[in-house]
């Protein structure tokens, strides 16, 4: 118990890890069966709800009001839930194969953001932790792509917002988290997301007219282990140091793949192995103090 209490940061982080790396697989089998990528958005921010009730709660319905709260907790909200609706668009100009390992490595920006403003710091076997961290996110987001070329910029431009904007995100949960509650913050993120659900609304296509109703109970339990990750991240950013919790967090393929390995018999190539292995050796030097 007393090592829970002193490691509160890395147990919420490795919760985080663990629901989005379950979220992943299942969120994939989800749009196999046909369900929109924007209705996912719609479906996620809904499952936010009930999650920022259980926060409040949690917080004996206590909420931060102040205009410095309003806007870093709006801000982390926006940053999120809009750079989801701008990675839409960047995978409608340019391939997940090359979209996806460029916006993983968000965290660089979180880690930059800490170092130079919060003066974050860590011991020498967290900082090869990071390193090994930021290549395994790499790998693991890896996807195989036929296309051999890909004209234009406008998905780079797209993506590029995406990976500043979850970078920005990411130093924000933790400087707001020096002057309001954890609570607080998630639920002006969940706020903020479903503020933005017209505007997915309008990037919803025909094909959601063919979405079994099914599919939206499926989608809605999947993504609430989206929200329940980010409830938990918002803790792990409170009690620890942004340099360490955002690269943990982008280790939640390592259990995508796991899953996709065990449950459904998909041998992983040789970029998501060494994924794996980077990230089977990250986790362990992040969490040593």
């Amino acid at each position: 118990m007393n090592w829970i209490k002193k490691h509160k940061w890395l147990v919420f982080a490795l919760v985080t890890t663990l629901t989005w790396g379950v979220w992943g697989e299942f969120s994939e089998l989800i749009q196999q069966e046909g369900f929109p990528a924007s209705m996912v958005y719609i479906v996620w921010a809904f499952s936010m709800v009930p999650c920022a009730v259980a926060a409040l709660w949690i917080g004996g319905w206590k909420l931060d009001r102040s205009w410095k709260s309003l806007l870093l907790g709006l801000s982390a909200g926006l940053l999120g839930a809009g750079g989801q609706l701008v990675l839409f668009e960047a995978l409608r100009f340019g391939p997940a194969y090359i979209v996806f390992p460029f916006v993983s490595m968000s965290p660089i920006v979180t880690i930059a953001l800490s170092l130079a403003f919060l003066r974050e710091r860590a011991n020498r076997v967290q900082t090869f932790g990071i390193v090994v961290a930021l290549a395994a996110i790499f790998f693991l987001s890896w996807q195989d792509g036929s296309d051999t070329h890909v004209s234009g910029y406008v998905w780079l431009v797209l993506a590029a917002l995406v990976f500043i904007a979850w970078g920005i995100q990411g130093y924000i949960m933790k400087f707001a988290n020096g002057s309001m509650s954890a609570e607080s913050i998630f639920f002006y993120m969940a706020l903020t997301g479903v503020m933005l659900v017209p505007l997915a609304w309008t990037m919803t296509g025909p094909e959601i007219a063919a979405v079994e109703p099914g599919l939206y109970v499926k989608g809605f339990f999947t993504q609430l282990l989206n929200s329940i990750g980010a409830l938990t991240l918002v803790y792990a950013y409170r009690y620890g140091k942004a340099i360490i919790v955002s690269p943990m967090q982008g280790l939640a393929p390592l259990i995508t793949v796991v899953l996709s390995l065990v449950i459904f018999a998909v041998v992983p190539g040789p970029m998501l192995l060494i994924g794996l292995v980077l990230a089977t050796v990250a986790l362990v030097a992040l969490s040593l103090e």
